[in-house]
């Protein structure tokens, strides 16, 4: 077979043709065989059957196929690939690739402008993106496709770091307010390693993405509690938020987050060093319906912030609080006995907590899968105990005595 790089497209070659037995065999089956059979391919898996015979490359574009397009490669020609193959896909649309929904070209470096501008004109029904990693994307060209694709619901430009603002206006501004146009339909957005965004951008995307769920903000190092303000105040209805390593976020925009109430069900506040008890309380007593929490490095959180979680929310499954030193078997206790259905335990480098908060957190959280003690002082028999009670746990530790 000839093999070619993804997205190139070209008539099927002679040489590649299996010998005559394989192709009677291979003719026996019906069109709607091979098309389940690729359906399981790849992007550029199914560019290279093309390149099999003529029966094949006519299989091979149907459009059933092309609901999603996924390129890989850092040297990968991703701007070119993507216009020869959304011209192949409009050939019996012009102009249009209706079937296209889902564009994933995450950690294709070369991606520039061009290639979402090829993405936006051609691809209306487009609701996937994914383009993490690909830095040289600008503001101008994510605006072009919300613009273009009305039905985009999930946008991953993380690690696009020249990415500050998402609206239907050029300019960062709300000025214009999106109040009395057109709103964008995202849903779930990651803008993780965003690093330029700040609150003013924050407030345009809010504005204009009034129905987001769920919202990723890692390392997005410039962000305060002002633009925390904004989002509540634009997407009540965000089920998941990060803002981990967001050195400026506090109490004060905990109390922001608060104000999401039932809807928030899982929030990261990771190496959020401004965050206390304060902030914890505040989430804690409003979110009663918070099934994860990463408070992974916030120093300030205490038992009495462990105090406050269990007692308002006792349906969380994931808890994150490694590197906290301040908190101890006294909060640990409080936690076990009210929050049952704990699932993942994250304690790494709690310096005050010992096999005494371990048994009781065993005793009574039956459905333990993942607990995590490296760099504590717990004994093996505390761990020993630990697996007696909750056998389908495995327990991440740097005890060697314990096998």
């Amino acid at each position: 077979m000839v093999h070619s790089p993804p997205g190139t497209l070209s008539h099927p070659q002679t040489q590649s043709h299996p010998t005559k037995d394989q192709q009677a065999l291979i003719d026996l089956l019906p069109d709607h065989a091979f098309l389940q059979i690729f359906s399981h391919l790849s992007t550029n898996q199914l560019c290279r059957c093309a390149r099999v015979c003529h029966r094949w490359y006519n299989l091979a574009w149907d459009p059933r196929l092309w609901r999603t397009i996924r390129l890989t490669g850092d040297l990968l020609n991703v701007d070119r690939s993507l216009r020869v193959l959304t011209r192949r896909l409009c050939q019996d649309t012009p102009n249009v690739c209706l079937m296209l929904e889902t564009v994933v070209v995450s950690g294709c470096r070369r991606l520039t402008d061009r290639g979402l501008h090829t993405v936006a004109q051609c691809c209306p029904e487009l609701r996937r993106l994914e383009v993490a990693g690909c830095y040289n994307i600008s503001n101008e060209a994510v605006f072009e496709v919300v613009s273009l694709c009305p039905n985009l619901e999930h946008l991953d430009v993380s690690g696009c770091s020249k990415v500050t603002c998402i609206s239907l206006t050029r300019e960062v501004s709300v000025k214009l307010s999106p109040m009395h146009g057109q709103q964008i339909s995202i849903r779930y957005l990651d803008m993780t390693d965003c690093f330029a965004l700040e609150d003013e951008g924050l407030h345009t995307i809010a504005a204009h993405c009034t129905q987001l769920t769920h919202l990723y903000l890692r390392r997005c190092v410039r962000l305060t509690d002002e633009a925390l303000r904004y989002l509540v105040i634009y997407c009540p209805a965000v089920r998941e938020l990060s803002v981990s390593d967001c050195r400026f976020i506090s109490d004060f925009g905990l109390r922001e987050i608060a104000k999401l109430e039932g809807h928030l069900r899982y929030l990261s506040v990771a190496h959020c060093g401004r965050i206390t008890d304060v902030g914890v309380r505040y989430v804690a007593k409003y979110c009663g319906r918070l099934r994860y929490l990463n408070a992974r490095g916030c120093e300030g959180l205490t038992d009495h912030g462990l105090e406050h979680l269990a007692k308002s929310c006792p349906k969380l499954k994931s808890l994150d609080i490694g590197k906290c030193p301040l908190v101890s078997d006294a909060g640990l206790e409080l936690l076990a006995l009210n929050c049952f259905n704990l699932k993942r335990l994250s304690l790494k480098s709690c310096e005050s907590i010992t096999g005494r908060g371990l048994q009781v957190v065993a005793a009574n959280c039956f459905d333990l899968q993942l607990l995590n003690v490296q760099d504590c002082d717990v004994s093996v028999e505390a761990l020993r105990f630990v697996k007696r009670h909750c056998k389908r746990c495995v327990i991440e530790h740097t005890n060697p005595a314990f096998f």
